[in-house]
């Protein structure tokens, strides 16, 4: 904190973009944190040591979405001797192997799509629809245009194939039904 020099404890800090007690911190012992002395281990024995592989891992194993209170209920009726207050130690050492061992989550990533932004494009084989014009089958397409924000759409006939002919006439018509144009296309 070499603005402490000119500056107040509290100004430094906010001139540096941390929290005045940060900078109380730092300054009462400026050496980097690997220098500094390693955090203190447990303060009592592991009151889950003799039942946490033998029985709490198989049961998580084959059930992951157990609660940590339905097996603390389950230890105390097979164990009636362990210690009454395990339960967050309990919590936080089934948070830690779900997120070591346990099953992997769902992915998801969300998709925004700002008003106005986006519009897509896409043709559809529509002749297995089984449409027929004086008993001939109709071999056609569909163009179909879609507002991703607000799933406004258009849909148009497509007598031949995927063309830009037939490209540029759907979305012509689509962004004159619709009277404007989305930013990307």
């Amino acid at each position: 904190m070499t603005l402490r020099r000119n500056h107040s404890r509290a100004t430094a800090a906010a001139m540096a973009g941390f929290s005045p007690s940060t900078g109380a911190r730092i300054e009462a012992d400026p050496r980097p944190p690997s220098e500094r002395a390693a955090p203190r281990g447990r303060r009592r024995p592991d009151p889950l040591a003799a039942v946490w592989d033998s029985e709490i891992v198989p049961m998580l194993e084959a059930t992951p979405g157990l609660r940590p209170v339905t097996l603390l209920e389950e230890l105390r009726r097979r164990h009636p001797d362990l210690p009454i207050g395990i339960r967050r130690t309990l919590e936080r050492r089934i948070r830690h192997w779900q997120a070591v061992a346990g099953p992997a989550r769902e992915v998801i990533f969300r998709q925004d799509h700002p008003t106005g932004r986006l519009g897509l494009s896409d043709f559809t084989e529509a002749t297995s629809l089984g449409v027929s014009i004086a008993g001939q089958p109709l071999e056609h397409r569909l163009y179909h245009f879609r507002l991703a924000f607000s799933g406004w759409q258009h849909v148009r006939v497509v007598l031949g194939g995927e063309s830009f002919t037939a490209l540029a006439e759907g979305l012509q018509d689509a962004l004159w039904t619709l009277g404007g144009a989305p930013l990307e296309h």
